[in-house]
C-alpha cells in the first residue's frame, strides 16, 4: 500500500476539494495496487468510505472531503489486508468498518448487495425485489452505481436480467475479472 502526499495534484480534484471538514471527518487516503488497478482507499478515523477506481468520476466522491497523508492508518491498514487476502483467494468476505455515506435508498441497496454471497450473481431485478419493490430495477442500478465501496461492497455481483455484464464503476473489463475470479473460472465471462 502506498500513502501519497497531499500536495498530490490529483487529490484535490478526486475528492472534490472545497470547504474543510471537521477534524473527525478529515480522510486518509491510499492507494492499492491490484489485479484491476491501482486502487484509492479513504477512510475517516472511523471507517473506510471509498474506494476508488483509478477512472473514477467526481461524481462519484462528495464535494468537501478533505484529504491528508498517513504512514499508518488503522482502517486502511485492514482495508489493504483484507482486499489483498481477496485477490490472492484467502478471503471471501470483509469485516472491515464501513461508513458509506448516501440517500436512505442508497444505502438500502447497498446493504442488500453485501448479501449477496461470494460467488454468486442477482439480476438488478432480482435485488429491486429483495428491496421490496420489484419496479426499482433502474433506481437498483443507479444506487449501484454510486456504490462507494467496490468489491467490498459487491456490486459487481449484479448483472442484467438476460446474465449480461453491465455498467461498473470499474468498468466491464474489471467486473468480469472480479466474477471470473470469485468463481474460480478465468473463461466465465
Amino acid at each position: 500500500m502506498t500513502t501519497r502526499e497531499t500536495d498530490d495534484e490529483r487529490v484535490p480534484a478526486r475528492f472534490g476539494g472545497g470547504r474543510r471538514l471537521a477534524e473527525t471527518e478529515r480522510l486518509t487516503y491510499a492507494l492499492l495496487p491490484s489485479p484491476v488497478g491501482v486502487l484509492t482507499l479513504a477512510a475517516s478515523a472511523t471507517g473506510l468510505r471509498y474506494i476508488l477506481w483509478e477512472n473514477d468520476e467526481l461524481t462519484r466522491v462528495p464535494d468537501g472531503a478533505d484529504v491528508v497523508d498517513a504512514e499508518s492508518h488503522p482502517i486502511l491498514a485492514i482495508a489493504a489486508r483484507q482486499l489483498t487476502e481477496y485477490f490472492a483467494g484467502e478471503r471471501t468476505e470483509f469485516d472491515v468498518p464501513l461508513e458509506p455515506h448516501g440517500t436512505e435508498f442508497q444505502l438500502a441497496a447497498w446493504q442488500a448487495l453485501r448479501t449477496i454471497p461470494y460467488g454468486e450473481t442477482v439480476s438488478y431485478g432480482e435485488q429491486a425485489r429483495r428491496l421490496g419493490d420489484v419496479n426499482k430495477s433502474r433506481a437498483v442500478g443507479a444506487a449501484n452505481g454510486r456504490n462507494p465501496l467496490s468489491i467490498i461492497v459487491p456490486c459487481h455481483r449484479v448483472v442484467g436480467s438476460d446474465g449480461s455484464l453491465t455498467g461498473f464503476g470499474g468498468g466491464i473489463e474489471a467486473k468480469a475479472w472480479l466474477l471470473a475470479h470469485e468463481s474460480n473460472s478465468p473463461t466465465l465471462w
